[in-house]
């Protein structure tokens, strides 16, 4: 990716990209919440989105010096892949369950609504963040092509 004119609207791209993929992700983890039996057999597993710097510097003043010399990578967030979280499921008693062992336990899925509501609500507002970046180097290219015509 490279930082030319378009460099900030590729790096506000990727993030919302990325966001968006989260969003998804948290969806497929409330909506399984209850399913105690996949394909596997197995109750769900969580999901969770990995997500990797794309070039930059390990600091800000590496960043900002790539940029000024060279005109470095952009920058950006790329997924490196969507995982299942290995926590345990939680055990609930409920011998009239079909999916209930030998004891009256059932497993169910180690998502937690709380924690997948704070998800979706921290990538949206990441979402939001990028589109107003986005929004701001629109108005700032704009305002440059006006300058530069008058």
């Amino acid at each position: 990716m490279s930082n030319g004119l378009f460099g900030s609207l590729a790096i506000s791209a990727s993030g919302m990209s990325a966001d968006r993929l989260r969003m998804d992700v948290v969806s497929e983890n409330l909506a399984n919440a209850d399913t105690t039996e996949g394909a596997d057999g197995k109750p769900y597993q969580r999901k969770e989105v990995l997500l990797q710097e794309i070039g930059g510097g390990s600091s800000f003043a590496d960043v900002l010096s790539g940029v000024q010399s060279d005109g470095g990578p952009a920058g950006g967030v790329e997924v490196t892949g969507v995982v299942d979280d290995q926590s345990p499921g939680r055990r609930v008693y409920d011998p009239g369950n079909p999916d209930a062992d030998k004891t009256g336990y059932v497993t169910l899925p180690n998502v937690n609504p709380v924690t997948e509501m704070v998800d979706l609500i921290g990538s949206s507002r990441g979402y939001e963040a990028n589109v107003q970046a986005e929004d701001a180097s629109k108005q700032m290219f704009t305002k440059a092509l006006t300058i530069l015509g008058s």
